[in-house]
């Protein structure tokens, strides 16, 4: 699989021409997913912000409002009451994933009963366009200052790349450089903080940060 981990989206042109060559053609000519699972599990998000998402309100004019070919929704918490043998098929016609944020953790937990995480290491060709949320269920750790969800057991996550994320760099109050420097002490392992003009792409393997604003590498 290929990712491309963003804080914000595909906010600049440095950003949507690394989503070009991930996927070969035009973003016109790709169908695309939209998973707003992690949205559920966060207490900022609800049903209005969902709504935005899926129907592609100039807010999310950098995520789901990029101009793709078809526009569909995935949502990761009704897959395991329809059976595979519908919604596999959907990600595999799927040209990317578009994962938006909220909480990693309850996004990570849906992932896992839904099947999906199973299913995606037998997808090289997809790719996946993380927010937030949706970049960071890849990494091993979030660390508790990321974590919303009651549920969650701790702040571990899929694991799928070797560094954690830290999103939004400057966008709060709470997550300055200062923030991010706390943060990534705490977890073991390296790290990189993120403003909404920068994404890291991984393909095969092999990191690259792509980015039009700022961002740091710890560790």
């Amino acid at each position: 699989m290929k990712l491309l981990l963003t804080s914000g989206g595909v906010t600049n042109p440095s950003i949507h021409a690394a989503l070009v060559r991930l996927l070969g053609k035009p973003v016109a000519e790709c169908r695309a997913l939209v998973v707003p699972t992690a949205q559920w599990g966060h207490p900022m998000c609800g049903p209005t912000s969902v709504r935005g998402l899926v129907a592609a309100e100039p807010n999310f004019r950098h995520f789901s409002g990029l101009g793709w070919g078809s526009l569909g929704v995935l949502e990761l918490t009704a897959l395991p009451t329809i059976g595979t043998e519908r919604w596999i098929p959907w990600v595999q016609e799927a040209d990317v994933l578009l994962v938006d944020g909220g909480d990693a953790t309850y996004l990570c937990h849906w992932m896992r009963e839904s099947g999906l995480a199973e299913l995606l290491p037998s997808l090289p060709d997809l790719v996946w366009v993380g927010v937030s949320a949706g970049s960071m269920v890849m990494t091993p750790r979030i660390g508790d200052y990321f974590v919303e969800w009651p549920g969650a057991p701790d702040d571990r996550t899929l694991g799928v790349v070797d560094f954690s994320i830290f999103p939004h760099l400057n966008l709060f109050p709470t997550n300055t450089p200062a923030d991010a420097e706390r943060w990534a002490a705490g977890l073991g392992n390296p790290a990189y903080a993120i403003d909404e003009q920068t994404a890291v792409q991984v393909v095969d393997g092999s990191v690259e940060v792509i980015s039009e604003g700022q961002w740091t590498k710890f560790g």
